[in-house]
């Protein structure tokens, strides 16, 4: 094939991926027009006060929000005090509770002894849930953000030791072996085996908890807090500001959205070795 020919084919194989990419985004996506569209000719034929249409919490949403100036990406002041005190306390507590269910979870799945040890206070620990602590930890922490962190540090962290200690126990005997047998030091083993062989399970742990954590942030925010999306949760409840209300509950469903399509691809991108290589099997 000549160079002449071999341009416009390539060009055509570009157009149709492209073309075959964007059907199949409108393939997932436009059962999402016909949904707000049902809602909207649902609430307005309704005329319930407590669900106002999609087009109301909008517009309320955007008075809120993103009524501000270019200087600001047009997000308001009451934006700027909210989203960004949330989002650090989240990412904040969901990194610590990362680092910590992941570092504790592989040392317990490489010892079998020290498991025997732990595990039954670890399955005692995730018994209990968060929202009954949070008095324990105002006591602890007081009222602020440490008590928020350490709610969302607390909730996050069991399907990140759980799946951790699944994903590092049940690494092959043959590839510990095989390190053996190269001389491969500890570290080398962590690095290069245990935590590779270990990562589509601490994945899952990871995007679970990526949910409770949105969930954990807005619960810590609802008692004794002065600022976050929580905060401004309880506020629209107690004003009876219902568009408002909604329009944080839809905020908060477009942030889950967001996190978890960004983990996928993040996801995705780390382990394309492990896809590949169950492709090939």
């Amino acid at each position: 094939m000549s160079a002449t020919t071999a341009l416009p084919a390539a060009e055509g194989t570009k157009r149709r991926t492209r073309g075959g990419r964007l059907a199949g985004l409108l393939t997932r996506v436009w059962l999402i027009p016909v949904a707000v569209a049902a809602w909207e000719i649902g609430t307005r034929q309704a005329a319930s006060t407590y669900f106002p249409p999609p087009s109301q919490i909008v517009a309320r949403a955007y008075e809120l929000w993103f009524s501000g100036p270019a200087s600001h990406l047009f997000l308001t002041d009451d934006a700027l005090g909210d989203f960004l005190p949330s989002l650090a306390r989240m990412f904040g507590g969901w990194a610590a509770a990362c680092v910590l269910g992941v570092g504790l979870g592989v040392a317990l799945g490489r010892s079998r002894a020290l498991a025997g040890y732990i595990d039954p206070i670890v399955e005692f620990c995730r018994a209990i849930p968060p929202p009954a602590l949070v008095p324990l930890f105002i006591v602890i922490f007081k009222l602020g953000t440490e008590m928020q962190v350490a709610t969302i540090v607390y909730g996050v962290i069991w399907p990140i030791l759980i799946n951790s200690i699944d994903g590092a126990r049940y690494v092959g005997r043959l590839h510990m072996d095989t390190a053996e047998v190269f001389g491969m030091g500890r570290a080398q083993r962590l690095f290069r085996i245990i935590l590779p062989a270990a990562g589509p399970k601490i994945f899952a742990g990871l995007r679970l908890s990526v949910s409770l954590a949105v969930i954990l942030m807005v619960l810590s925010e609802l008692v004794g807090s002065t600022n976050g999306i929580g905060y401004q949760l309880g506020t629209t409840q107690m004003n009876f500001d219902l568009a408002g209300m909604w329009s944080v509950i839809v905020l908060l469903g477009v942030l889950g959205l967001v996190l978890n399509v960004s983990f996928l691809a993040v996801e995705r991108r780390v382990l394309s070795w492990h896809r590949r290589a169950r492709q090939t099997t």
